[in-house]
């Protein structure tokens, strides 16, 4: 009869800070109350009951957190019987939400940092896949990733709880991993991002100790689930920070392992024209995010792709294959090796396809074709393209002016710019609109709004 394994604890290097009230920024006006509701309930049940992380670390830096988690010694369980408005969620973190209406308040109990074999833990070549060992506040600290989120807001008495030394890094910007660099992006490869997309937010720098491995452990993102990347790109670049996660990527050798086809075609461009358009792209995405306006996951990939198209495009062409065949098969092309990496769901892929297939009539001044242009439900996203490549090379002038003047003509009826932009623009099932929309011409009928 076998015996299980048991990991022995190593003890913990690092030492509790109290940071009193007075010596920190954080105040209760500036936390949800419905955050508040659920750490006093659990204090007055007898439970510790913390502010945790993202929301910690925002409120120090003088952000506005969307989201409020609570860390807690109370097990899902019994948080749940504190709460009628309670679920539970997750196989592999297993979790209490607490609902109020639109607001969800996340409820973690401590997690040990090792497994004496009492818990529900599972690693599989190193990556943690299930973790419901439960701990201290001290376990709990010392597995979180980085340092600035491993702070911990006590609603008793309202100081701020530091066992890794995360206090001192907010105030110097620093991301830095808890532990062994290596090791921890080896546990969870998507970490690396993470590092990138937190450091282009707050405006941090990557410890030292903490970017050094990431050029070369770059390639274990492969081993990511292309589902669970695709979420991780809109995060990197539709939370208002594109340009500078686009510059960290690139910095830190992890661009090529989310579009290696489009990193290649940069490096190959010698003039920096295609490098132009992505940012100047990507700063118009996070201005209009900061304007609250909507943006479009099919927009932000015919950005981030357009350098492996035009790539491809003149590569097809270069063997013989002329017009609209060359540009159908490059944008099939370079869809399908995409999918491999980063999961593309086929209702962005097809208007993003749409987006680069029209750039090719704007060259034309016929007028049945200036007609139909103009009538195509990705006019407006693909005219906002145009002037993104106009930003790049003046040999678009022309074009763009004479566009611009038709869309002034008596009898134009612009599709209003935000359906082009919203991330839900096409139907579940993801066929384009196109044809939905031209039967409703047909019979009279307009959607709301059109």
């Amino acid at each position: 009869m076998g015996s299980a394994i048991i990991e022995t604890p190593v003890p913990s290097p690092f030492t509790l800070r109290v940071i009193p009230r007075d010596q920190h920024t954080i105040s209760r006006k500036d936390i949800s109350p419905n955050a508040l509701r659920v750490l006093y309930r659990l204090r007055d049940a007898g439970f510790e009951a913390y502010l945790v992380g993202g929301a910690v670390r925002d409120l120090l830096v003088g952000g506005r957190p969307k989201d409020f988690d609570v860390a807690t010694n109370a097990t899902p369980e019994e948080v749940k019987q504190l709460f009628r408005n309670c679920r539970l969620i997750g196989r592999r973190f297993r979790l209490a939400h607490v609902v109020f209406g639109r607001e969800i308040i996340e409820v973690a109990t401590f997690r040990a940092n090792s497994d004496d074999g009492s818990g529900d833990r599972e690693l599989d070549n190193g990556r943690l896949v299930r973790d419901n060992v439960y701990g201290t506040i001290e376990d709990d600290a010392v597995r979180r990733d980085f340092t600035c989120n491993a702070l911990y807001y006590a609603i008793e008495d309202f100081s701020v709880r530091d066992y890794v030394g995360g206090f001192d890094d907010v105030q110097g910007r620093v991301m830095k991993l808890i532990g062994d660099p290596e090791q921890r992006y080896h546990e969870d490869p998507v970490r690396m991002l993470r590092a990138v997309r937190l450091a282009a937010k707050l405006g941090f720098d990557i410890d030292p100790a903490s970017a050094k491995p990431l050029p070369k452990l770059a390639g274990l993102l492969a081993e990511a689930a292309p589902a669970r990347l695709f979420e991780e790109v809109l995060k990197l670049f539709l939370s208002g920070h594109g340009v500078a996660s686009f510059e960290g990527l690139e910095r830190h050798g992890l661009l090529a392992a989310l579009f290696p086809e489009s990193a290649a075609a940069l490096r190959a461009n010698r003039s920096g024209a295609l490098r132009r358009i992505v940012l100047q792209g990507l700063g118009n995405t996070d201005a209009r995010v900061a304007a609250e306006e909507p943006v479009s996951p099919a927009f932000l990939f015919a950005l981030l792709l357009w350098p492996a198209f035009c790539r491809e495009l003149m590569r097809l062409q270069a063997q013989g294959m002329q017009g609209d065949e060359a540009q159908r098969r490059a944008a099939d092309r370079v869809t399908l090796h995409q999918l491999s990496t980063v999961a593309l769901p086929r209702r962005f892929s097809l208007p993003m396809q749409e987006i680069w297939l029209l750039q090719s009539r704007f060259t034309s001044r016929q007028r049945k074709r200036v007609v139909r242009t103009l009538s195509h439900p990705r006019f407006r996203a693909a005219f906002d393209f145009l002037l993104l490549r106009q930003s790049a090379s003046s040999e678009h002038d022309e074009d763009v002016a004479f566009w611009r003047e038709q869309q002034h003509q008596p009898g134009y009826e612009p599709v209003p710019a935000a359906q082009d932009f919203a991330a839900g623009e096409d139907g579940a099932d993801g066929a384009p609109l196109r044809r939905r929309r031209q039967r409703r011409r047909r019979s009279g009928v307009s959607k709301p709004g059109e």
